[in-house]
C-alpha cells in the first residue's frame, strides 16, 4: 500500500516540530513554547503549526508524549530487554544517567524539567507530566521488587529516583562535572548490600 506523500511530510514535520519543542521545553519549561517561535525556528507556516495542535495545551501535552516515547526508546526498552532481576534494574538507572548526562534533551532530563514547573498548577498538563512520573516510580519499584533482598521496593524506587534526580539538578543547575559519578556511587552503594545478601 502506498502512502501519501502529504501525509508523510506532514507527520515529519510534526515529528520535528515536537522534537525542537521538547528541547525548548526541557531549557525553558513548558510555557516557553510558542507556535510563532515554532515555525520561525523551523522555518514553517504558523497556520502549518497551529493545525497540527490546535491550542498551546495540545502542543504542551503533545510534547510531553513525544519527551516520553523518546525517553521510552532510550531508557526503558533496553532495560525490559533484559530478564527482570537486578541486571534490568542495573540498565534502567543506568540507562537513566546516560539519558540525562549525555543530553538528550539540552535541559538535562526532561521530565525533571516539567514536573517542578507544573507540580503545584492543576489541569491536564500537570495531570500527564505527574502519570508519568508515578509510572517511572512504579516501574522502579517493580523492577527492584524483583531483585533478592529487597523488603521495601517503593522506598528503594525513592531512595534511587533521588540520587538520579539530584545528579541532573547538580549538573544543569551547579554545573558541577562530578554529579553523575557521584550518583553512579550513590547507586552502586545502596544496592550492595543487596548483591551480597543475594549471593
Amino acid at each position: 500500500m502506498k502512502v501519501d506523500g502529504r501525509v508523510e511530510r506532514g507527520e515529519q514535520t510534526r515529528r520535528q516540530i515536537l522534537r525542537r519543542a521538547a528541547e525548548i521545553a526541557s531549557v525553558e519549561g513548558l510555557e516557553g513554547l510558542s507556535i510563532g517561535r515554532l515555525a520561525t525556528e523551523l522555518e514553517v507556516s504558523k497556520s502549518g503549526v497551529f493545525a497540527h495542535f490546535g491550542s498551546k495545551e495540545e502542543l504542551q501535552l503533545s510534547t510531553v508524549r513525544a519527551a516520553a516515547a523518546i525517553f521510552v526508546r532510550q531508557v526503558v526498552d533496553p532495560a525490559l530487554a533484559e530478564p527482570p532481576g537486578p541486571g534490568r534494574l542495573d540498565l534502567l538507572l543506568d540507562g537513566w544517567l546516560a539519558y540525562s548526562e549525555g543530553r538528550t534533551f539540552p535541559g538535562g532530563c526532561f521530565f525533571h524539567a516539567v514536573q517542578a514547573e507544573f507540580d503545584a498548577r492543576p489541569g491536564r498538563v500537570r495531570d500527564q507530566v505527574a502519570e508519568l512520573g508515578a509510572r517511572w516510580h512504579g516501574l522502579i519499584s517493580d523492577t527492584a521488587a524483583a531483585v533478592p533482598g529487597v523488603t521495601d521496593p517503593d522506598q528503594l524506587a525513592f531512595e534511587l529516583i533521588a540520587f538520579l534526580e539530584l545528579a541532573n539538578t547538580r549538573s544543569v543547575l551547579h554545573d558541577d562535572p562530578r554529579a553523575y559519578e557521584r550518583a553512579r556511587a550513590a547507586v552502586r552503594s545502596r544496592l550492595a548490600p543487596l548483591s551480597a545478601a543475594g549471593s
